[in-house]
């Protein structure tokens, strides 16, 4: 069976994108997206409205703030850079997920019942 690209599940993107800013600073949307797809080992792929739907969202919700700029290849393009409730966002959607992904990690480890008579 081929391997295909992961599926993300509500809520990641954000919290990629929201970790990017932290890691790499003010980005256009074009290199966050590249970003991520580098990080993830190309486990992800990103279209342009994919990461420009969680670019909207997350602005509407005040974690990340945009200004126009110029790109490296001269062209006008909007910068993103996380905002300070961002950065609380990011702890604490961070620690959730840390917290699931231990729970998950104990169940598909779990020994199946029979397996403990």
């Amino acid at each position: 069976m081929a391997e295909t690209k992961l599926d993300l599940l509500q809520g990641t993107l954000d919290l990629m994108v929201l970790q990017t800013l932290v890691a790499m600073g003010e980005m256009h949307g074009y290199g966050i997206a590249r970003r991520i797809e580098q990080v993830s080992g190309d486990e992800i792929l990103l279209n342009q409205g994919t990461i420009y739907a969680s670019l909207v969202r997350l602005q509407q919700r005040g974690w990340i703030a945009a200004e126009w700029g110029t790109s490296d290849n001269n062209r006008k393009a909007k910068y993103y850079s996380i905002t300070r409730s961002g950065r609380k966002q990011l702890v604490a959607d961070a620690a959730y997920w840390r917290r699931l992904s231990r729970v998950m990690s104990r169940v598909l480890t779990a020994p199946a019942e029979r397996e403990l008579q």
